[in-house]
């Protein structure tokens, strides 16, 4: 069985259990009523709309009642590990998706520790007992009906979903719930009257795959509790992947570079925090019509480079633009062949200095993002995605 466990607003959380005057008011952590982005939302705040990414003045705006505090993210860091600790006291097939929310794999460990039910109620225990925090939990055969367990009753929850009553717990959820369903996706669910999840499920396979190609294929699947998905330790990780679906298809080479240039920020951050090198970059483009390409090129050596790996990308963005020139709903970056070795041979085109200096530069970047949030230093190239993705937040 797998566990899905989501922390409940968790840096707002911390906030308020650091603070107890915080307790039961409006709390946004990052930003300010004037400026800046909001990192997270207590859920007295998200009573008002307010919502992570979104500007603070337009929180300000929603809530004028709103505490704005700091973002502590190397302490939210620090509290996460422990989270984490908790989880692996239990198992150690343990997949970190964020600081907050990991799926655990708990099929081989139940003899010691008792049944999944058993297991999560301990450990929501520990984390309150341990941490004063509530945490979510999900229960499920599969991974992607475990995070949407997860979701049902927040905060504090627990929901399972035994084998026998996958199909009862999927068919009235609305269409949203399934992982690559997005606005655009959910319009065109919706031409073919296809609302609930049930209705992908008893819709035929073979017209749902002609329609709309490997993602109808991949929705018929989910949607009849088909997932081989295992849980899968980042430190054993062979890949590790971002990908943006955007709400109104996209066709400008600007724009498709800045998100590029941002997923590859997102994916060697999470590779040099696993001490891990790639040895292959692939870019996953999906059309309007949700026909998607990928195209795959080697490293010479294994890297961690963030301007490596955008460099690589953007080769390979190029070459599917070329071969498939439409717009675009969706744009993923993937890295491959992960390795905990990087190799000591010189790139041929850059000096054994200048790799230097783009390892100094990522440590830099890593350590000020840790410190003042994501969004508060990054490459210039992504500039264009970042504050549209901003702006997109406060409409």
């Amino acid at each position: 069985m797998i566990l899905h466990i989501d922390m409940d607003a968790f840096y707002a959380s911390i906030e308020q259990r650091d603070d107890p005057t915080l307790r039961g008011k409006p709390v946004v952590v990052g930003g300010s009523a004037k400026r800046g982005v909001v990192a997270a939302a207590s859920y007295e705040a998200r009573r008002f709309g307010i919502h992570s990414a979104m500007s603070g003045k337009r929180a300000a705006e929603l809530c004028p009642d709103a505490i704005f505090v700091r973002s502590r993210l190397d302490h939210y860091a620090t509290v996460g590990r422990q989270v984490r600790e908790i989880f692996r006291r239990f198992t150690p097939l343990v997949q970190p998706l964020s600081l907050d929310e990991a799926f655990l794999d708990v099929t081989g460990t139940q003899r010691l520790f008792g049944s999944a039910r058993e297991i999560g109620t301990q450990i929501k225990a520990l984390i309150k007992q341990e941490l004063n925090l509530t945490a979510s939990v999900g229960i499920a055969p599969l991974k992607f009906v475990a995070k949407i367990a997860s979701d049902i009753n927040k905060p504090d929850g627990f929901t399972e979903v035994s084998s026998e009553h996958i199909a009862s717990f999927l068919n009235p959820l609305p269409v949203s719930r399934l992982w690559g369903v997005g606005r655009v996706g959910n319009k065109k669910l919706a031409s073919l009257h296809l609302k609930t999840i049930g209705d992908i499920r008893r819709y035929d396979r073979t017209a749902l795959s002609e329609k709309f190609g490997n993602w109808g294929e991949h929705l018929w699947k989910l949607a009849n509790g088909i997932d081989n998905r295992k849980v899968v330790p980042d430190r054993t990780a062979k890949q590790i992947s971002h990908e943006r679906t955007f709400s109104d298809d996209i066709d400008d080479p600007e724009l498709m570079r800045a998100v590029i240039s941002h997923l590859c920020e997102q994916v060697t951050r999470r590779l040099r925090r696993n001490a891990r090198f790639a040895r292959t970059a692939t870019v996953k483009y999906r059309c309007e019509d949700f026909q998607t390409f990928a195209q795959t090129q080697s490293f010479n050596q294994p890297t961690q480079s963030t301007d490596a790996v955008f460099r690589t990308a953007m080769c390979l963005l190029n070459e599917l633009c070329t071969k498939h020139p439409r717009p675009i709903r969706l744009l993923g970056v993937s890295l491959g062949g992960l390795t905990d070795l990087g190799s000591r041979q010189l790139d041929l085109f850059q000096s054994e200095t200048d790799q230097r200096s783009q390892k100094a530069l990522d440590a830099v970047v890593d350590q000020l993002s840790d410190q003042i949030g994501k969004h508060s230093i990054y490459r210039a190239t992504s500039h264009s995605w970042i504050k549209r993705s901003e702006k997109n937040s406060d409409e």
